[in-house]
């Protein structure tokens, strides 16, 4: 099984999400979180005064599928949450254990 943790803009959730779901994906988590990468921060102006915003809003959305799954869920991630511009975001894929199911005790693959 693997974690995939992509980090979009705001406005991409619903796509991301129904790329997802066309998939089959079931659940994920979405996080509002603020950050930077190369796209760094922008300035602002607020009451006539100019004010630099270091960290952007961004959505992060976190999903555990069987390993098998991870490419097909990659892609519809990218062609959901792709504008072409600078801080479309980014996707991490990391090994996840063991899944638990709380309620029925279900392991792994059938806890997912």
């Amino acid at each position: 099984m693997k974690l995939i943790t992509a980090i979009i803009k705001p406005f991409k959730l619903d796509e991301v999400r129904e790329a997802l779901g066309e998939l089959g994906v079931t659940g994920l988590t979405v996080t509002e979180v603020k950050g930077f990468g190369r796209q760094k921060g922008h300035t602002e102006l607020y009451r006539g005064a100019e004010y630099v915003v270091d960290f952007l809003p961004k959505i992060k959305v976190e999903v555990v599928v069987a390993s098998d799954r991870v490419e097909a869920v990659i892609d519809a991630v990218t062609k959901a949450a792709r504008t072409g511009k600078i801080g479309d975001g980014k996707i991490f894929v990391t090994a996840v254990e063991q899944a638990v199911r709380i309620r029925t005790g279900e392991t792994n693959d059938s806890a997912v």
